[in-house]
């Protein structure tokens, strides 16, 4: 009697190694999906481009350990309507590999005879990932990572334990770049190390008696696209066409699996090429250098407390061009987290920076008008504490579509590939933040301000206050052809 398997790279059935009547794979890897099932790392993130068999790869992963008991996995999407997609790759791969599995339609999840159960799961809102709150996972799977925060992704990290003996723990994810995830997933898995490299992370923590143990974990970024994909290529010829003929970005970003180019992004202007650098050209990033004590300071600030503060630092040249030159951005080590000072420590803390690296300069201060709110302090308006300590802002213009514009104006290259602003590289939440904003769902024109867009916001308050109209680039005469003159 035949029986169907699921092929995997760590646990091929040994009925089908000793002849090929016994068993029937229903599913086999391809050799890039090999290469992403058989890491080691507690995290691995796989895809980047679109077709590359993301979703097949981690709906099989999950059986890997099913004939453990005290199994225990779950696969997310972001909604439930999204996840049936991978119920029905299910069906087809974990019904003909464990005839005896049933899936309950009701309450979304497979029970496998040994009593293992693989769940489907998703977080439609901000406050979703708290119903799976006192449970637990060895294995947890995220398709489409960057349609998540952050915050979704850490705190399901801490359901991630065992409950029972012989199990493994990890987390797997697929993604293609674009999505509100884009940023901080791009920071977790694409830009600290090469691809294909594994990331160790290591920290120190207090044991219950007090002593101090070091403690490490490993991610990897596993690319993959369509190329890689040898069966969709087979079935579907037409799949690659169909991608090459997408706008730009969402070609750059689905076809090749560009991080830097992607659906929906606002500043597409925004380049950071280290081959400008020096020369300052084709790049909005550059090298630092010392500002001229005749070129006019400014100074930016856009509150935040749970959610980052950003203060900028900037310099206008004699050519009306403007250089961020330091900023202070008050973030925790999670994306968009505030490290939740008071204003009067923000006050204090831009005054010691600016005795120390500004004497003699004078300072022109452009706030976030929020901040003259009598609401938003408990012991009077925000502004009136920064002044008691002796820093001064004046109300910034709040006009965010006007304020946009002249963002993409400063970005706008000329002939010769130079902007109207530049960001030295030492500026790096700046760096990071800006090239993920995405436009809104819900007013189309402007910035997503769930993002972390209080950067962009600060430099918007120094624009305002600074004006220029567009570079106009010199016209190209369209070329002139007279049929008649071709005649004898």
């Amino acid at each position: 009697m035949s029986r169907a398997v699921v092929w995997s790279p760590a646990s091929v059935c040994a009925e089908h190694k000793r002849t090929k009547d016994s068993c029937a794979v229903v599913w086999s890897p391809q050799p890039k999906q090999v290469e992403f099932m058989s890491r080691p790392e507690y995290e691995a993130l796989y895809g980047g481009a679109a077709g590359g068999g993301k979703s097949d790869a981690i709906v099989a992963e999950a059986l890997r350990q099913v004939d453990n008991p005290n199994y225990r996995a779950i696969i997310f999407r972001k909604t439930f309507p999204q996840c049936r997609e991978l119920i029905i790759k299910s069906m087809r791969i974990y019904s003909a590999a464990y005839p005896k599995a049933v899936y309950n339609g009701s309450e979304h999840y497979w029970r496998f005879p040994s009593g293992a159960k693989i769940y489907f799961g998703s977080m439609p809102n901000s406050m979703s990932y708290l119903q799976y709150q006192g449970l637990s996972y060895s294995f947890i799977a995220f398709d489409e990572l960057t349609h998540f925060t952050q915050e979704e992704y850490e705190y399901l990290i801490s359901r991630n334990r065992a409950d029972g003996e012989g199990l493994r723990v990890y987390i797997r994810a697929t993604a293609n770049p674009g999505g509100i995830g884009h940023g901080w997933v791009k920071q977790r898995f694409i830009t600290p190390v090469p691809p294909n490299t594994t990331q160790r992370i290591k920290s120190k923590i207090r044991d219950s008696g007090g002593r101090e143990i070091e403690i490490e974990r490993t991610r990897i970024f596993i690319p993959s696209n369509v190329f890689d994909n040898e069966a969709l290529l087979k079935n579907d010829p037409g799949y690659v066409a169909s991608l090459g003929l997408l706008p730009e970005a969402k070609r750059k970003a689905l076809l090749y699996g560009d991080w830097d180019s992607y659906e929906g992004q606002v500043f597409t202007e925004w380049k950071n090429n280290p081959e400008g650098y020096e020369t300052h050209l084709n790049t909005h990033v550059i090298e630092p250098f010392r500002i001229p004590d005749s070129w006019p300071r400014y100074r930016t600030f856009d509150f935040g407390y749970s959610k980052p503060f950003a203060v900028q630092w900037w310099a206008i040249d004699y050519d009306g061009r403007a250089y961020l030159y330091r900023q202070l951005y008050g973030c925790t080590e999670t994306a968009n987290t505030g490290l939740k000072w008071e204003p009067r420590r923000i006050a204090r803390e831009i005054k010691d920076i600016e005795n120390q690296c500004e004497q003699g300069h004078e300072i022109r201060g452009i706030a976030d008008p929020a901040i003259w709110d009598a609401s938003r302090g408990r012991d009077g308006t925000i502004i009136t504490m920064f002044e008691e300590e002796g820093v001064y802002f004046e109300k910034g213009k709040n006009d965010r579509l006007s304020g946009k514009m002249q963002c993409h104006y400063r970005m706008a290259m000329d002939e010769a590939g130079r902007p109207m602003m530049y960001v030295f590289n030492t500026c790096k939440a700046f760096i990071r933040t800006l090239p993920n904003l995405v436009y809104s769902t819900v007013n189309t024109e402007d910035v997503d301000t769930s993002l972390e867009d209080h950067d962009y916001d600060a430099m918007r308050y120094f624009f305002m206050a600074n004006p220029i109209k567009p570079i106009i680039l010199k016209k190209r005469e369209p070329e002139r052809f007279d049929p008649l003159s071709t005649r004898n």
